[in-house]
């Protein structure tokens, strides 16, 4: 296998990781148990962050275009209507 397709696969597994422990998180209710696995998400975001950097390094990678100022406020518009000033939810 070469080393492109390895960094790939294991790029797809540690985001497939990251995912599972977001769904974890939200359903735990035991706060101890809570931080460990905020704990290993965000070890496991970093090494993601780093993988990703080396790909692009080698051209394994190539990032999207770079979204503009426009669409960028129409993403946050969009959904920072859900939250309020501290990220609490509004009903």
């Amino acid at each position: 296998m070469r080393e492109k397709d390895m960094v790939n696969d294991v790029l797809s597994m540690i985001n497939s990781s990251i995912t599972g422990y977001a769904n974890v998180i939200t359903q735990t209710s035991n706060q101890n148990l809570r931080q460990t696995f905020q704990q290993m998400r965000d070890h496991d975001e970093k090494f993601q962050y780093d993988l990703y950097r080396l790909a692009e390094q080698k051209g394994y990678y190539q990032p999207a275009q770079q979204a503009d100022a426009r669409d960028v406020q129409q993403v946050k518009s969009q959904f920072g209507g859900a939250t309020g000033a501290r990220g609490e939810m509004r009903l």
